[in-house]
């Protein structure tokens, strides 16, 4: 499994697990949702379970359920101020086509 962060999304992550001190990881999944099929569905993580798959990247241990490999791996997360908004922006090789405001992501 291959997911990367860039030094922002990571530093935003321990940020975030830094006031949550249960937090072991962070989860990416995905979840039908949008008008394309995918979005990405992350949280912090309090504990693994059976079928999920873990990788450390910048001092951050990712938590993959194996059922959703094939749509996140390769991604990118990077963490990007817009404005007054604040968001993670998922670069993903997997996707082939997103709706048009960006919630949801189609793949093969």
């Amino acid at each position: 499994m291959s997911l990367q962060l860039t030094q922002q999304a990571a530093d935003r992550i321990l940020h975030f697990m830094s006031l949550d001190h249960k937090a072991i990881g962070f989860r990416v999944s995905v979840k039908k949702m949008g008008c394309s099929g995918w979005g990405y569905d992350v949280a912090l993580v309090h504990q693994i379970h059976a079928g999920e798959v873990t990788m450390e990247d910048k001092g951050v241990t990712l938590i993959v359920p194996e059922e959703a490999l094939d749509k996140v791996e390769g991604t990118v997360i990077d963490y990007e101020k817009q404005g007054i908004n604040q968001i993670f922006v998922y670069k993903n090789p997997n996707a082939t086509g997103s709706c048009g405001c960006g919630e949801s992501f189609t793949t093969n």
